[in-house]
């Protein structure tokens, strides 16, 4: 994981990560605005969450397996049934779901699937987790967008330096001018 920012939604700070050139979203922070003690485990013991990542895997993970998928789905809702998201992982050959240990770790999720988890949380902080996230974009999309004009404009100077820089150091000084076209043309191409 690489390239880490930050959003804030609700007074809570999410660290958003590029993965796989893609944009995950730490629920473990996204869980620090739930009110009481819930954990992750909680949400995915729930049969519509499962659901809800067979469906997302199986668009868009093609190694994804269906089998281990439903075996946790039929014991999905039961009191006695938790699953870790290492597990779901492990099992299923997830990959909208990453658990990473350490001191920078916690639960990172695909953006959809963060956005999902979000409702879990409050249909208002998915909401503003949405507005938020979108806001980032932009701001990342305007700094490209600058950087590439820069990255332009710096192109074009140099091209008109290197060109300068032909016609002064490659092309004898005192040449006729229709001379000069063709040496300069004849230069360039090679």
């Amino acid at each position: 994981m690489a390239k880490k920012r930050e959003i804030i939604v609700n007074n809570t700070t999410i660290r958003v990560v590029d993965y796989n050139n893609d944009d995950y979203i730490s629920i473990t922070d996204m869980l620090k605005a739930k009110e009481g003690d819930f954990f992750i485990s909680d949400w995915l013991r729930n049969r519509n969450t499962v659901e809800f990542l067979s469906i997302w895997e199986s668009i868009n993970n093609p190694d994804f397996n269906y089998g281990e998928s439903a075996i946790i789905k039929s014991q999905a809702g039961l009191n006695n049934y938790k699953i870790s998201v290492k597990e779901w992982t492990e099992k299923t050959n997830a990959i909208g779901l990453i658990a990473k240990t350490g001191r920078y770790g916690g639960t990172y999720a695909h953006k959809d699937i963060a956005f999902e988890f979000g409702t879990w949380i409050s249909p208002a902080f998915k909401l503003y987790l949405i507005k938020e996230f979108q806001r980032l974009k932009e701001i990342e999309s305007n700094a490209h967008h600058l950087e590439w004009n820069f990255r332009r404009s710096l192109a074009a100077t140099n091209y008109r330096i290197h060109t300068d820089a032909i016609k002064e150091k490659l092309i004898p000084w005192g040449t006729h001018p229709k001379k000069m076209m063709c040496t300069y043309t004849l230069k360039r191409r090679t």
